[in-house]
């Protein structure tokens, strides 16, 4: 194993009732803990919310209010979590924006101070944004194999934009050819346009 620990990391995902940091709670937590000597170590327990799991959330992760209705609820999890967690470095993707907040609010509601002052957070969402550039230079190269001369030239980066959609559309299967389907599947998630 290349990556060297002092002390262990604890690798987790939290699946959640939404994407509110202060107010959605987890129903779902896994953590592999890898210790200095390459051993793992694993946690894993569906959590009860204690509040409803919106539909839209459901559908995501497949987690239903039936499903945790009898599991036990953070408050009853939160010493054995922070055992585990003890002295470790936290790793995860997109955590440092996510994962880790809902963590530490949800040991706060229940009275636990979680200190991530002495942590590490390794975040390989964002290890993966710098380390693959997320530019239309890195996608022409990707998709149409090309060096973009002259970016951010206005027709360069037009030309170029439509080699990359064109080629999006030969690339992957799932991606839809008609413009309104297009439309649709460019929307993404947010399904709105921020004018703001």
């Amino acid at each position: 194993m290349k990556l060297q620990l002092e002390r262990p990391l604890a690798v987790f995902d939290l699946e959640t009732t939404g994407i509110n940091q202060a107010s959605d709670r987890i129903v779902e937590i896994a953590i592999i803990k890898v210790l200095p000597s390459g051993e793992r170590k694993q946690f894993y327990s569906l959590v009860n919310p204690e509040m409803l799991i919106p539909e839209h959330a459901a559908a995501i992760h497949g987690i239903t209010n039936e499903k945790v209705a009898t599991e036990p609820t953070f408050e009853h999890l939160a010493p054995q979590i922070l055992e585990f967690l003890e002295n470790c470095d936290l790793g995860g993707f997109n955590s440092n924006k996510f994962d880790v907040p809902i963590l530490y609010e949800e040991f706060a509601r229940v009275g636990i101070e979680f200190d991530l002052s002495e942590r590490n957070l390794v975040d390989a969402q964002v290890i993966f944004h710098r380390m693959e550039e997320r530019t239309l230079k890195a996608a022409y190269q990707f998709y149409c194999d090309k060096s973009l001369e002259n970016a951010h030239s206005a027709l360069a980066d037009t030309e170029a934009t439509l080699e990359v959609l064109l080629a999006q559309i030969e690339k992957y299967p799932e991606v839809p050819a008609t413009l309104p389907e297009l439309h649709e599947f460019s929307r993404g998630k947010s399904r709105k346009l921020d004018m703001a």
